[in-house]
């Protein structure tokens, strides 16, 4: 949960802990994790031991995955939570360019 009845008012939390990062996303908590360990997944940092997500990155990660039809190419791809093949690889700069 975020943890915003700690902050001072008026003041909004700019990180997430994995599970609010994943509901945020409308992801599983074992999704995010996934795409974590095999980096396809939003930027993290790691804060002592602890894994956070800046919101900022969850958006902008997401935007990835922006279509306005199911022939347009996009500007990125949102891989899934897998480990990328070369083929992957090559698919997404096609789609880049």
């Amino acid at each position: 949960m975020i943890e915003s009845e700690n902050l001072p008012s008026g003041v909004q939390p700019r990180f997430m802990r994995t599970p609010d990062a994943a509901t945020y996303l409308g992801l599983s908590a074992r999704t995010l994790e996934k795409h974590r360990c095999f980096g396809t997944g939003p930027v993290y940092r790691k804060l002592g031991g602890r894994i956070v997500y800046a919101i900022t990155e969850l958006d902008s990660w997401a935007e990835l995955g922006t279509r306005r039809s199911t022939s347009d190419p996009g500007s990125g791809t949102v891989h899934p939570a897998k480990r990328l093949t070369d083929s992957d690889l090559l698919g997404a700069d096609r789609h880049r360019r």
